[in-house]
């Protein structure tokens, strides 16, 4: 949608991600970040914390439950998003403003980790995903996927995998 600020933060999860599910069925996951930018201060040789930016981040469907299995408190993520502004009076009657992130792509930082990746098997769009129905079984999926843990790549199949 026009007008939209999307932006990308990078930081660290603080708390394991909490999945619900809609009245409908639909999987929502909420969970918080922190974002420290770091100065090097030349003075002291040493570097330097600056304030901590925290940011709820809201995920849905089936991101929701891939990011509730895969990620946890403490690890730095990639988060980008749609950013959005809500008021609020609190319970003392003190009006609030917070800043949400409606995240559209999430995954793990790897500048000082691993990670694993595996396909997932749930629906999206309405259709299955690649494993469960014609076109690419699992065998087709780890001959032509170069991103297939421990297989080799031997060219794509003429079918694509979603």
């Amino acid at each position: 949608m026009a007008g939209e600020t999307v932006i990308t933060v990078v930081g660290n999860l603080v708390d394991d991600p909490e999945l619900k599910f809609t009245p409908s069925g639909a999987a929502v996951a909420k969970f918080r970040i922190a974002s420290t930018p770091r100065t090097f201060d030349r003075q002291t040789n040493d570097w330097k914390d600056g304030d901590a930016l925290f940011l709820t981040c809201s995920v849905w469907r089936q991101a929701a439950e891939n990011v509730a299995e895969s990620l946890q408190r403490g690890m730095r993520v990639i988060v980008q998003g749609r950013l959005k502004q809500r008021s609020y009076e609190d319970r003392e009657g003190v009006k609030r403003t917070v800043y949400e992130l409606d995240v559209e792509e999430v995954g793990p930082s790897l500048a000082r980790a691993t990670a694993a990746v595996t396909k997932t098997t749930g629906q999206r769009n309405g259709q299955q995903q690649a494993g469960q129905q014609g076109g690419w079984n699992n065998q087709q999926q780890a001959a032509g996927d170069p991103w297939t843990n421990g297989q080799q790549n031997r060219g794509y199949s003429d079918e694509p995998p979603f």
